[in-house]
């Protein structure tokens, strides 16, 4: 490097913990771009540890490696220092294994002592592998720092990915208060009750939204498009130039069925003749319009103006008065389709009605009329056996668990499926402790540290030193405890008599688990039970008692009974759908019946008449909708 650079010194024990919470604070705070964000995070790793230079390297598309961002900034970008060089090997090696590479370097002579200088390459990892790494020259003077520094570092991948995060959430924040709008003009307009309120409600919305100085809508009438409405306009005539400008603007949309834009961000293919005439006659100004569509044909037209210097370029604008528009469709057009004097509409939907019952025409569907009638009486008529069609599941009356003590990687599986283990005494199978014994090896060589540490505070008379040491000694201690009583359970012990009813592990040899994850699952399958799921729908019409019959999905030639015994009181989802609880006794439990195998099942609910068991769901949705 060119130039002599001041070495960031190292930080003060006593203020490292508010000063690294601070500056973290301040780096997750930064809404820069990625390139520059690089270089705040390795600026305030390197001020938070004993680092002096840091790098961020990915493999390039030629296979040599590429620096990303650097710290110091190198004064001539060109020629990098020498010793990103000399982390090409340790940055391939942890690219490679995705675990952190630490590289011993030569002693190095301070004004103060004698320091070890060491060359520490963190992965920085995506979704689809090891994408970068983050590398680090470090001056140390005692081994414990070194520690620190590594254990500081380790959470520069954690950091970029919160930036990362961070702008996605912004973009996101963006759109939804895009849609918020959206929603804002939807709800304005479906507070009026009559046609031209709700239309220039539209009109007086998205002008104020967008900053328009004309919104106008029109509606097709015939062949012709005739505006209805317009912003901050009570009153118009369709002799008015500007309207007939507007009107002549709002058919060259419709007969096109596309959105027509002047002026245009490039050369357009459609024709817009009408909407430049609009912005040189009466402007000059941008427009915008945008088809209305009912059943897939145009049946209304909106045409925006606003200021030259505004125009309609930004897509993310364009979406979003068109899904305005589409929301807002339905709303408009029913109140243009029935705002009319109650008399005359229901003197025309009475005209088409009796036309269709009472003319000469349609003989066939009449006749399938009167069919459907005389089915209803039958059906109302005559009974048949109610039944409730559900699922089911087979359960074993005692079943436990095996989870992970801690998260680890499955080192061994020592039973099958279908084995036979002896609770308290059959080791199902066993956890890696590797990592624990170094984790805990660390942390006895740190408490040797602060033992030391607080040993020497004592011959000094420094009080406040020596409880400090103390404190974090016996700290470390609980953290030695716990980590020991993991490793004593890594070996992972039947815990009731039963079978292994849990899938087969052993393919997972060596993946990883985490704590409370379910390893083993043991069942008794000398007895079982059924639960089924009923609906909560068909609750009210299953009482205890009640028997019915069930097939499993493996056996569905062999039906089996059961009698309900009992009903869970609370509902719960199951399959996007809420359902009870009910759990049935099974009259001759079969050898091939296992826990976990499922089915249909159905339950005799009684005798009841053909049309109220094809009804009844219908009857009992309207009377929740109507409430009656």
């Amino acid at each position: 490097m060119g130039g002599t650079r001041k070495r960031i010194p190292a930080e003060d024990p006593k203020t490292s913990g508010f000063s690294s919470a601070k500056a973290i604070a301040q780096l997750l705070a930064l809404e820069e771009t990625p390139g520059r964000f690089l270089e705040a995070l390795l600026a305030a790793q390197c001020q938070q540890t004993h680092a002096d230079a840091a790098a961020i390297l990915r493999s390039g598309p030629t296979g040599r490696s590429e620096v990303l961002a650097a710290y110091p900034p190198p004064d001539n970008p060109s020629s990098l220092p020498e010793w990103i060089g000399k982390a090409d090997k340790p940055f391939r090696k942890a690219i490679e294994s995705g675990r952190t590479i630490t590289v011993r370097q030569d002693a190095a002579s301070t004004g103060d002592g004698q320091s070890q200088q060491y060359l520490m390459v963190i992965p920085i990892e995506n979704q689809g592998g090891v994408r970068a790494a983050a590398a680090f020259r470090i001056r140390v003077k005692r081994p414990h720092e070194l520690l620190l520094s590594h254990a500081r570092l380790e959470a520069t991948p954690l950091l970029f990915d919160h930036h990362e995060l961070q702008l996605t959430a912004n973009m996101h924040l963006e759109s939804m208060n895009r849609l918020r709008r959206v929603l804002e003009v939807l709800d304005a307009i479906n507070r009026p009750s009559r046609f031209l309120e709700a239309a220039m409600t539209l009109c007086n919305e998205i002008a104020a939204w967008l900053g328009c100085t004309r919104v106008s809508i029109g509606f097709l009438e015939g062949r012709c498009v005739q505006v209805r409405a317009m912003s901050h306009t009570d009153t118009f005539s369709r002799e008015m130039q500007v309207v007939q400008a507007i009107e002549s603007a709002m058919e060259e949309c419709h007969d096109q069925d596309l959105e027509i834009i002047h002026p245009a961000a490039e050369p357009a293919v459609v024709a817009s003749r009408a909407a430049a005439r609009l912005s040189e006659q009466h402007g000059p100004s941008a427009v915008l319009s945008l088809p209305i569509r009912q059943a897939g044909d145009v049946a209304a037209v909106v045409t925006l103006e606003r200021q030259t210097d505004q125009p309609f370029d930004r897509l993310e604008e364009i979406e979003t008065i068109r899904l305005t528009a589409d929301l807002c469709a339905p709303r408009l057009l029913d109140l243009h389709r029935h705002d009319r004097w109650f008399g005359a509409r229901m003197a025309s939907e009475a005209r088409v009605h009796m036309g269709l019952l009472l003319g000469h025409e349609h003989t066939w569907i009449k006749l399938a009329a009167a069919l459907i009638f005389l089915t209803g009486i039958l059906l109302a008529t005559l009974k048949g056996d109610y039944r409730i069609n559900t699922t089911f599941a087979l359960k074993a009356q005692h079943q436990q668990v095996v989870v992970a003590p801690f998260d680890t990687f499955s080192k061994s599986v020592l039973v099958e499926p279908g084995d036979r283990v002896e609770g308290g005494k059959t080791i199902l199978g066993t956890l890696e402790t590797a990592e624990l014994r170094l984790k805990l090896a660390a942390l006895k060589a740190e408490q040797l540290g602060y033992q030391k540490q607080m040993t020497a505070s004592m011959r000094d008379r420094k009080t406040v030193d020596a409880h400090i040491a103390a404190s974090q000694s016996e700290k470390l201690a609980a953290q030695i405890r716990m980590i020991e009583r993991n490793v004593e359970q890594a070996d992972l012990v039947a815990p009731i008599n039963g079978w292994v009813i849990s899938e087969d592990r052993k393919q997972q040899i060596g993946a990883p688990v985490e704590a409370g994850e379910i390893i083993f699952e043991i069942a008794s399958i000398d007895s079982l039970r059924a639960e089924l799921f009923v609906p909560e729908t068909s609750i009210a019409d299953v009482v205890d008692g009640q028997a019915g019959t069930m097939a499993s999905a493996g056996h569905p030639d062999q039906k089996v009974g059961f009698v309900i015994e009992r009903i869970h009181p609370i509902a719960e989802v199951v399959d996007h759908q809420n359902v009870f609880r009910v759990r049935a006794r099974i009259i001759e439990q079969l050898e091939w019946m296992r826990p976990g195998m499922e089915g249909e099942a159905r339950i005799s609910a009684g005798k009841k008449t053909y049309l109220w068991m094809a009804t009844h769901r219908l009857v009992n949705w309207l009377r929740m909708k109507l409430w009656i």
